[in-house]
């Protein structure tokens, strides 16, 4: 049987003994009252001076004796069943901790076949998407880049948010920014594609189908790694992707982008990488960035984009908000930028003349 079974028996072993020794109780009580009648009766019949009243004493007393031996004898059979019931319950105490020993012991065995089965599938998914950028590999060169010249059309901008764990509001991050957009003066030459719990094939998706100018990123990060999510819809411990092979997939295409934002915290560790060997501009956070910072950069640097000025004065007013917010200099956002190219000349939004 099982524990919940075993608990039910032991349930019905209580009550059958409960009750036993409550009819065992009772009888005693009544034993004790009736031999005290006979003695009282006797006593009566002691005192009297008729041979009549006497003799009806004593055959009263004679009576109660006899009750009072059928109790204490019914007293006995019920405190007999009463050991048994108690004997039973003790065994069946023994059975059920056994049984929920191995019950326990089953469950931390289908636990760890579990865990482990998610261990293998969060590695095989790591092992895929690393395949995935080493074979999107894409060479950049070492020729000094040149800022492509504007093209008729609008700039794109993919945003990419990832909060496994949902301890960030990067959904609050990515509407900021597309009010931001949306109210500035030129806001139909900027196409935004949004990707909330972006995994890493979001990331290649974009590069490749998007072809975009800028890539926003907003989640967790430091200086070694960018955290991504997996395709799973409940709470989890994210997608580790490391910045080398981060960068590699920004360059896995003909048209790498202009600018890589990465609104998370310690990530200005990647920027100089990237601005070396892939994109002419990059930002990263210097330091730990709290959300409502980070939001607020993310909004005042693409409002002033949309408006059509440079990169620099974009990134110069994102840090202006956020030092009359009260943020420190040392943790402002830091700009990276090619040796060939000019932060405060390019203008990634301008109108046709």
């Amino acid at each position: 049987m099982g524990s919940q079974q075993y608990r039910g028996e032991l349930e019905r072993k209580r009550k059958q003994r409960v009750d036993a020794e409550k009819k065992a109780g009772e009888y005693r009580n009544k034993e004790s009252k009736k031999r005290a009648e006979a003695a009282k009766a006797r006593q009566e019949a002691a005192k009297t001076s008729s041979a009549t009243t006497a003799k009806t004493k004593l055959s009263r007393a004679s009576q109660r004796d006899k009750e009072a031996a059928s109790a204490g004898s019914e007293a006995n059979r019920w405190q007999t069943k009463a050991s048994g019931y108690a004997k039973q319950e003790a065994d069946i105490q023994i059975k059920l901790a056994k049984a929920e020993r191995s019950e326990a012991a089953a469950a931390e065995q289908k636990r760890k076949r579990e865990q482990a089965t998610a261990d293998r599938r969060a590695a095989a998914e790591r092992a895929e998407t690393e395949a995935r950028f080493s074979r999107a590999e894409h060479s950049v060169g070492e020729a000094l880049r040149e800022l492509r010249a504007p093209k008729p059309e609008k700039l794109r901008v993919l945003l990419l948010g990832a909060s496994s764990e949902g301890d960030l509001r990067v959904g609050r991050e990515q509407k900021r920014i597309r009010a931001a957009v949306e109210s500035a003066l030129h806001r139909d030459l900027i196409e935004l594609d949004v990707r909330p719990a972006a995994t890493a094939s979001d990331l290649l998706d974009g590069i490749t189908k998007f072809r975009p100018h800028v890539v926003h990123f907003s989640g967790h990060s430091n200086e070694n790694l960018i955290v991504f999510e997996y395709e799973n819809d409940d709470p989890h411990r994210g997608h580790a992707v490391p910045a080398r092979a981060f960068a590699r997939a920004i360059a896995a295409t003909d048209d790498p982008p202009l600018l890589v934002l990465l609104n998370a915290c310690k990530s200005a560790g990647q920027i100089d990488k990237l601005v070396e060997d892939v994109v002419p501009f990059a930002i990263g956070m210097a330091d730990s960035i709290a959300d409502g910072d980070a939001i607020n950069y993310a909004a005042q640097f693409y409002a002033s984009i949309a408006n059509g000025q440079s990169v620099r004065s974009a990134h110069l007013a994102g840090q202006v908000a956020l030092e009359m917010a009260g943020l420190d200099g040392a943790e402002l956002p830091t700009l990276a930028s090619a040796a060939d190219v000019d932060p405060a000349t390019a203008i990634l939004v301008k109108p046709a003349a």
